[in-house]
């Protein structure tokens, strides 16, 4: 008995002396990564813009007056020539029979100081101002019969009229609009207020796709004719026309979006990835952790804005994986493990 105590308490004493093992490290955080999408190098730009004909004209009276006849109303067809309003002529007729009679006196006074400068009876200088006299009065008097003329408003092409914007009986001012048509023999434009940034991606004999609201299952195809030279001051857009061939079903003042192929720069294009990638996003910059050799780096990138479930990002290699799930938990330079879907989700668990 004496000797099972003394090798007990032997065990006991080397078992207190023995060096105690370290706990084994927890393993690296498990997360899934993404690959960012560039797409292909061909992007569509979509724009929405407003139909109309190229020569839309606003008709006016050059003179002002009481509007006395105007039985052409919004919708109907007009030929070139034909009367479409007329305002009351009074005092047109009334200023250019004075204006006449002006005429004729001047006349007759330089016919008379004629014979008496012939006879030594008046100066050179009342003849001179005498003809001065008819000069003026002819001018006078050309102008009151064109404005006679504008008394009624003749329409300047075949067309159809967009607006009626004054009634019979209104008194109308000179330049005052009354009428707005539309010249059925220029070619259909659809006109986009398109980006700055996007602009110089936009080609003169681009194609375009074009979708009106009231044609859902009809795209008709376009080109794009001229490009505007100077900017909107207050948007920064510049305008852009896109021909349409003529449509009977196509009205003037419909909205339309075209979808133009444009070539993206590899300077200037858009990668996708998921939005639970972004960490923080500020403006057009964010930040997203990508996977480097098992560890986790974050990284600033470029913001386009999110498009659904996914965000637009620029300065990501192609290539490049982003961490999606579990990025939230991990810091930079920390390493990883990479797992499937599965695996991560029954480890949340």
């Amino acid at each position: 008995m004496k000797l099972g105590w003394v090798v007990a308490a032997f065990l006991a004493l080397v078992s207190c002396s023995a060096p105690q093992q370290k706990p084994a490290p927890p393993p690296p955080p498990s997360v899934q990564t993404s690959e960012v999408d560039y797409g292909p190098e061909q992007a569509v730009l979509l724009a929405t813009g407003t139909l109309e004909r190229r020569r839309e004209m606003t008709l006016s009276f050059r003179v002002g007056g009481v509007l006395t006849r105007l039985t052409i109303d919004a919708g109907d067809s007009v030929k070139a020539g034909q009367a479409l309003a007329s305002i009351d002529p009074t005092g047109l007729d009334a200023r250019y029979q004075q204006t006449l009679a002006d005429l004729e006196r001047t006349r007759r006074d330089l016919a008379r100081d004629r014979k008496l400068f012939d006879q030594g009876y008046v100066s050179r200088a009342r003849l001179d101002d005498r003809a001065s006299a008819v000069k003026s009065a002819q001018a006078a008097h050309k102008a009151t019969g064109f404005d006679r003329r504008w008394a009624q408003l003749i329409a300047p092409a075949d067309g159809v009229i967009l607006t009626r914007l004054a009634q019979t009986g209104e008194v109308v001012q000179p330049g005052q609009a009354v009428l707005r048509l539309s010249d059925q023999s220029s070619p259909l434009v659809l006109r986009l207020a398109i980006a700055d940034r996007d602009i110089g991606q936009v080609k003169p004999g681009q194609t375009a796709q074009v979708q009106f609201d009231s044609l859902p299952d009809r795209r008709l195809a376009g080109k794009v004719v001229k490009i505007g030279e100077a900017a909107d001051p207050r948007t920064g857009a510049v305008l852009v026309e896109v021909e349409l061939p003529s449509a009977p079903e196509l009205k003037s003042g419909q909205v339309a979006t075209a979808s133009l192929s444009v070539d993206q720069p590899a300077s200037r294009r858009f990668g996708r990835i998921p939005a639970e990638a972004i960490l923080e996003a500020e403006g057009v910059r964010a930040s997203v952790l990508i996977l480097t050799g098992g560890r986790a780096k974050r990284t600033a990138v470029g913001f386009g804005g999110f498009d659904g479930d996914f965000a637009r990002v620029e300065g990501l290699a192609p290539g490049a994986r982003v961490i999606t799930a579990g990025a939230g938990f991990v810091s930079d330079g920390a390493l990883v493990t990479v797992a499937n879907p599965a695996s991560l989700e029954g480890a949340d668990r």
